[in-house]
């Protein structure tokens, strides 16, 4: 009887064992049948140097550093564009910019996505999510139908069907760059939460009450956006959806005091990123819980990523590639070591500026370097630390380092960002750094034609001609803009070697290879003096960017006074871009070392050209100086 009862209990004990383990299996299987839930968080024009999570000079920000205790810390996280509509076309597409016509901040026209690509949500949304914004979408993309099941101020998870999964995103203006626009007033009656007297000012800065007040003004409001994350989270935990949802907490570029938001610099373009991992779909993700990854993750791979973990297919076409899933280890993330980064137009200011970083050596191309990063943009210029900067630098207040935002640039430029975070000693010619010099011109020229990339035409050509269809344009125009390229980069050799390259473009017959010889010239300076009586004849092109051009070299090496040649272009233009582009020319050429007086009229210009509202910025600003003028 011992015996028997002994095998019945052993028996059962089996049994009990069988069902747990199957009912084991079977709430694995339950999971994996079930989706994860998405939650963006995204701060408005901040940058990684704020938060003492990401910095030791930032502050204390206990939300979001809470968040990396059940998730992964991402060190080195990149827009791939320093300003908000082209980052924010970037990461709907998971596309490159350039690429796709999106990289204009203000565009003259949206474009559409590529043919075969949607925006990422709207493969969600096939999949079964409910997808809600709020609210900011600022795409420079024409809206794919389906994106989002709603989109507004009230937008919000909680409308979705029961057990729907969902991706919801919101963006907070709070640490937006026009918090920085206030008056003198506040400085008397408001004391910040960190003492402005031991705020860290980056190098390029002057030591004034003024930067130190606005670094640490700036300062409050990433505390305002850290309540925001906790508040987030503190719903989705009351709601019972903590564990279900992967949390993303990130800045949408970087800024915002003076000199990073709109520039390609490390404080353009890295950000904040901490991603919270729910306990109910750990299983999704191979890093451990309090991971710190320093791989190089970019705005193009955020769609691929969500898409990942929700088991739907990344479409074709795109540029990104996932860096969380079950199939992907934090050794093969922490590899990736490599982003690239693009800024074109902001507002009415234009540059033409291409980064790579590679590691901690950072690589930027600048094609138009006689334009300087100070040029006027009348947004920036409304906070009182860029007024109060500049003033600094034409009574000669500043040191070599704060000066340089005010000079033309080099063509190109090297950083080591262990030793120099903020880009202040280019090493672009020091003999000890040719060789990775030279691998990183050659990476960036590649990513460059290989795209290919449109920005090589000027923005009224590509509005015209290719922004219909920009990807098929890009292609059928590749050779073309290879040897653009190519054009632009005689500006890296020594001028004996590029004179023939340039006297080649100049007297091709092709505006587009001529427009190029002319800016490579302003690249040379004086050493392009030989091309003096050929830009004179140019002043006569029938393209009018073409003349500008040509004037501007004659100008920006004081040969001749380029006014009449410009005013000229400007009042035979029917084109608000066209125009635009002449403006920031004439700007440029007003605001220099040679400071050459402009009367200009609106009457003097077409009705369409002052119908564009940033032509109107433009002609605000140049009004106002020639108001200063009058008064001297």
């Amino acid at each position: 009887m011992f015996k028997m009862k002994s095998i019945t209990v052993i028996i059962a004990i089996g049994l009990i064992g069988s069902m747990a383990l199957f009912q084991e299996c079977d709430s694995e299987q339950g999971k994996e049948s079930e989706k994860p839930n998405f939650v963006w968080i995204i701060s408005e024009d901040n940058s990684k140097h704020y938060m003492e999570l990401f910095d030791p000079n930032g502050i204390a920000t206990p939300n979001i550093e809470k968040m990396t205790e059940h998730g992964i810390l991402f060190s080195r996280a990149f827009s791939n564009a320093p300003v908000c509509s082209v980052a924010r076309s970037t990461l709907i597409s998971s596309c490159y910019g350039p690429r796709t016509g999106a990289q204009f901040h203000r565009r003259s026209k949206l474009v559409p996505m590529p043919e075969t690509i949607e925006m990422f949500p709207v493969y969600l949304r096939n999949a079964g999510y409910y997808t809600t914004n709020n609210s900011k979408q600022d795409y420079n993309y024409l809206k794919s139908e389906g994106t989002w099941d709603e989109s507004s101020r009230k937008a919000h998870w909680s409308n979705r069907q029961p057990d729907q999964p969902f991706f919801h995103k919101e963006s907070h203006p709070v640490s937006h760059e026009s918090r920085l626009h206030f008056k003198q007033e506040l400085m008397e009656t408001y004391s910040p939460a960190t003492d402005p007297t031991i705020v860290h000012l980056f190098p390029n800065h002057p030591d004034t009450d003024l930067f130190r007040f606005t670094g640490a003004y700036y300062r409050d409001k990433i505390l305002a956006v850290d309540t925001i994350v906790g508040n987030v989270i503190k719903q989705l935990e009351e709601e019972g959806e903590l564990e279900n949802t992967f949390i993303f907490y990130f800045g949408d570029h970087g800024g915002v005091l003076p000199g990073s938001k709109g520039y390609a610099y490390e404080t353009g373009l890295h950000v904040p990123l901490v991603v919270r991992i729910p306990e109910n779909f750990r299983h999704l993700v191979s890093f451990k819980q309090g991971a710190e990854s320093d791989g190089f993750v970019s705005f193009i791979d955020f769609g691929p990523t969500l898409l990942e973990l929700a088991g739907v297919e990344s479409p074709k076409g795109i540029d990104g590639k996932p860096f969380l899933g079950k199939a992907i280890s934090k050794k093969q993330v922490d590899k990736q070591e490599t982003t690239y980064g693009y800024a074109d137009r902001f507002d009415e200011k234009y540059d033409l500026v291409r980064t790579v970083r590679r590691g901690h050596i950072k690589y930027m191309r600048n094609y138009q370097p006689f334009n300087f990063d100070a040029l006027q943009n009348n947004y920036r210029y409304r906070c009182l630390a860029y007024q109060q900067w500049r003033e600094m630098y034409q009574l000669g207040e500043l040191n070599e380092v704060q000066s340089q935002f005010f000079e033309p640039r080099d063509a190109e430029e090297l950083y080591d960002l262990d030793s120099d975070p903020y880009e202040t000693k280019n090493l672009s010619n020091d003999p000890a750094y040719q060789e990775i010099l030279a691998e990183l011109r050659g990476e960036l020229a590649a990513w460059v034609k290989g795209m290919p990339d449109l920005s090589f035409y000027p923005e009224n050509m590509l509005r015209d001609q290719a922004f219909d269809n920009p990807v098929v344009f890009g292609q059928q125009h590749r050779d073309e803009i290879a040897e653009l390229v190519d054009i632009a980069d005689l500006s890296l050799h020594p001028f004996d070697e590029a004179r023939e390259g340039i006297n080649v473009a100049l007297s091709s017959g092709d505006p587009m290879k001529v427009y190029w010889g002319l800016i490579v010239c302003s690249s040379f300076g004086q050493e392009a003096a030989n091309f003096n009586e050929t830009a004179r004849v140019l002043c006569s092109h029938d393209n009018l960017l073409v003349r500008t051009r040509a004037a501007e070299f004659l100008g920006l090496t004081g040969v001749e006074d380029p006014a009449a040649v410009i005013i000229e272009a400007l009042s035979q233009s029917v084109d608000g871009v066209e125009a635009l582009l002449i403006l920031n020319s004439l700007v440029l050429l007003m605001d220099g070392p040679h400071t050459y007086e402009f009367v200009l009229s609106n009457d003097d210009l077409a009705p369409e050209v002052v119908e564009d509202s940033q032509v109107l910025r433009r002609l605000e600003y140049i009004h106002s100086q020639m108001g200063q003028l009058k008064k001297l």
